[in-house]
């Protein structure tokens, strides 16, 4: 009788050792289909070679660069656009011998490497007499300085000089009497006794004062002779032929401006006009 078997059959189902048919389009043994990389061919997009350019773009390539090259040379290089003239408008008090002296520039020079912020600077610097300078290039070969002169509106006398003051406040000339602007008021400061230095120091009264200039009417500015200032409460002005005006505080200035253009055409042979309070003004003879 023949004993149990004991060996598997190779290829029984279920055995350790048993091999199936390899499946259709499977890799090696011991890889899998998903790692398997693509061979790189020649000539497909993203290969290791980069295009070179044509001789289209290398001629454009060409062009702008002389272009460029051009350029530098016609700014910088050439004797084309350079500085031969400094012209100077808008002075009134200041000559322009003396703004070309301070703004100094380079005559000769490349015009496009003129620092014109830097001769602002210089002539603003120098001369405080100029509230706004702007330097300007004169194509081909010229710079311009366009100065814009400071106005004053009060005089502040010290020692038989006179202090030129702006609308803005700035102080930016001293002159003799024999130099001094006509038509402008000289500031007075009658403020020794006044309860109002409590608060209001000569310095704060004069900033007031210098505010009231700046409103006066064009005619009334150029009649003024004195700004008389008591207190913060109390200016008041000396004009040509003895007329007064009593103006108040230095608040609502535009109002008291239109109201004394309207009281004086109003009462033209009034002595004295008082608009201490605009919305009631009042006029008399003296």
């Amino acid at each position: 009788m023949a004993g149990p078997t004991t060996t598997t059959e190779r290829g029984a189902p279920g055995s350790r050792g048993a091999r199936g048919p390899r499946a259709k389009g499977s890799g090696p043994k011991g890889s899998s289909p998903a790692r398997l990389a693509p061979r790189w061919r020649p000539g497909r997009p993203g290969g290791g070679r980069r295009a070179l350019p044509g001789p289209r773009a290398v001629l454009l390539i060409v062009i702008v660069l002389g272009l460029l090259a051009s350029g530098l040379w016609l700014f910088y290089g050439s004797a084309w656009l350079r500085v031969e003239q400094v012209t100077t408008s808008g002075t009134r008090v200041l000559t322009p011998a003396q703004v070309e002296a301070v703004a100094a520039v380079p005559v000769g020079a490349p015009l496009v490497s003129v620092d014109t912020d830097g001769i602002e600077a210089r002539l603003r610097r120098a001369l405080p007499r100029i509230d706004t300078v702007d330097v300007v290039r004169d194509w081909p070969h010229g710079i311009a300085l366009r100065v814009v002169e400071r106005t004053p509106v009060l005089l502040i006398g010290k020692g038989g000089r006179f202090t030129e003051v702006d609308a803005k406040g700035v102080r930016f000339a001293t002159v003799d009497a024999a130099k001094a602007p006509e038509g402008v008021p000289l500031l007075e400061l009658a403020v020794a006794s006044s309860p109002s230095l409590r608060r209001f120091d000569a310095e704060r009264l004069t900033v007031e004062a210098v505010g009231v200039a700046g409103d006066l009417p064009g005619r009334v500015a150029e009649d003024a002779k004195v700004l008389r200032v008591r207190s913060y409460d109390s200016i008041t002005l000396e004009l040509t032929g003895g007329r007064t005006v009593e103006w108040g505080s230095g608040e609502d200035g535009e109002a008291k401006a239109r109201a004394l253009t309207a009281l004086m055409k109003a009462a033209p042979k009034a002595g004295h006009f008082d608009v201490s309070a605009p919305t009631a003004p009042a006029a008399s003879r003296s």
